[in-house]
């Protein structure tokens, strides 16, 4: 499809579809009846005041009496918008609009859209303190690094619910689980890797974060500048996490002898002659959209021992966001935690692994286009996101570790009842 009637069929498909229509792409569903005289009366005055007064003696009261627990606000002030930079916070309203929707289509989890009109962090903070309460969980998205740092750890530690920044988290759950598939197939381990992510902003500081919490000790990273290594004084706090003593300087330099190269920065930075250095079996993800630092088909014309990832979907090892946020949102919620641990991360990408090495279903294949080549292996290290098992996969693995970690209002769990519930949640969506 040309870029101009995809545009024009983009614009169409934001706008009303008649002049008394509602423009945009979310919406409110009523859950309950309200068509008699008796439910107007109970949806409204004078029965809501008896859940009022219920909750007025104990807050949590308001999981049981009000849709807070399957509710998440998307927040954004438009600083880092989706490759389209600090656009404002209202023209970031169609992104967070498409967040809820993805909420929504692959989780059942309600989600409301706010933009914060300033670029401030810490009136950010206080604003989203103020409303946390009304949510289940707060999801921060498209702001800008480092202040998204910084927002979020102090939002963690205000609020009483989940606060996660999916632009920080989503990709390295996803690429930690298939750097969990690669190392099984190719028999490495995490302590002995050399790991290159090229990209420090808020996902490649996060990736590398869960990296070295899977066992990675080597890790280079590089901003535009170059190696991030500790002779450098331009440094924030983040990165000067990730400074270390080495000669590497270049990209070139740092991919000699890589096991791993993750890319969040732009298109075609890496060459193929990087990629003949690189260790054995080597791993490369290449996350930039929607040109990647190196196409697949370039990179195993290189060398054919090579395993490639890309954000695209139009080839194997989608790195998609999808996969991670509206099923760890999900098991958050349905035991109430308070926060989004280290180990609910983890345990998500250990599921994600998992369902990797299962039979792909029919419906998959249909999906992709693809027949029997969908299986385990480099083709396949990553599940597809129209796999409905990613649901009850990840969200039973995030619950269970809340419950594991301590975080969580809801305790007594059959987690076998829970996953059968998912399945046929997922099967509905």
């Amino acid at each position: 499809m040309a870029e101009k009637d995809f545009k024009q069929e983009s614009l169409d498909y934001h706008k009303a579809r008649d002049e008394f229509d509602t423009n945009g792409k979310i919406g409110t569903l009523i859950t309950k009846p309200c068509d008699t005289e008796k439910e107007l009366a109970m949806a409204y005055s004078p029965g809501v005041a008896y859940p009022c007064l219920e909750i007025e003696k104990n807050i949590d009261d308001a999981y049981e009496y009000t849709n807070k627990g399957n509710l998440v606000a998307v927040i954004s002030d438009g600083t880092a918008v989706l490759g389209l930079g600090d656009i404002g916070h209202l023209a970031s309203k169609p992104v967070m609009e498409g967040k809820a929707v993805l909420f929504k289509k692959f989780a059942g989890v309600d989600a409301v859209d706010i933009e914060i009109n300033t670029k401030d962090p810490d009136e950010i903070i206080e604003t989203v303190a103020r409303i946390a309460d009304t949510f289940g969980g707060i999801n921060l998205e498209d702001i800008k690094a480092p202040k998204c740092f910084y927002i979020e750890e102090k939002l963690k530690e205000i609020c009483d619910v989940p606060v996660f920044h999916d632009d920080q988290h989503g990709t390295a759950v996803i690429t930690t689980a298939g750097l969990i598939n690669v190392l099984e197939m190719t028999g490495k381990k995490a302590e002995d890797l050399k790991v290159v992510v090229i990209g420090a902003g808020a996902s490649g500081i996060a990736c590398a974060t869960m990296y070295k919490d899977l066992g990675v000790k080597n890790i280079t990273m590089l901003d535009s500048k170059g190696v991030i290594h500790s002779g450098r004084d331009d440094l924030n706090e983040y990165k000067q996490r990730f400074a270390f003593d080495t000669p590497d300087r270049t990209l070139e330099d740092a991919m000699k002898g890589a096991d791993m190269v993750l890319g969040l920065s732009g298109p075609d930075l890496i060459t193929p002659e990087m990629v003949k250095t690189m260790a054995d079996n080597p791993i490369i993800f290449a996350c930039a959209n929607p040109i990647p630092e190196i196409m697949p088909p370039v990179a195993k014309e290189a060398r054919s021992d090579v395993i490639v990832g890309t954000g695209r979907s139009d080839f194997p090892n989608q790195v998609n966001n999808v996969l991670g946020f509206p099923q760890i949102f999900r098991g958050a919620l349905d035991v109430r935690a308070r926060k989004i641990t280290e180990g609910m991360k983890m345990a998500a990408a250990k599921a994600l692994a998992k369902l990797a090495k299962e039979p792909v279903p029919d419906y998959v294949k249909k999906a992709h286009g693809r027949g029997d080549d969908m299986t385990f292996g480099p083709d396949y290290i990553i599940p597809s996101p129209f796999d409905k098992r990613v649901l009850p996969y990840v969200a039973t693995a995030v619950a269970k570790a809340a419950i594991e970690d301590g975080v969580a209002r809801i305790t007594d769990f059959d987690e076998e009842k829970y996953f059968k519930h998912l399945e046929e949640l997922a099967e509905r969506r």
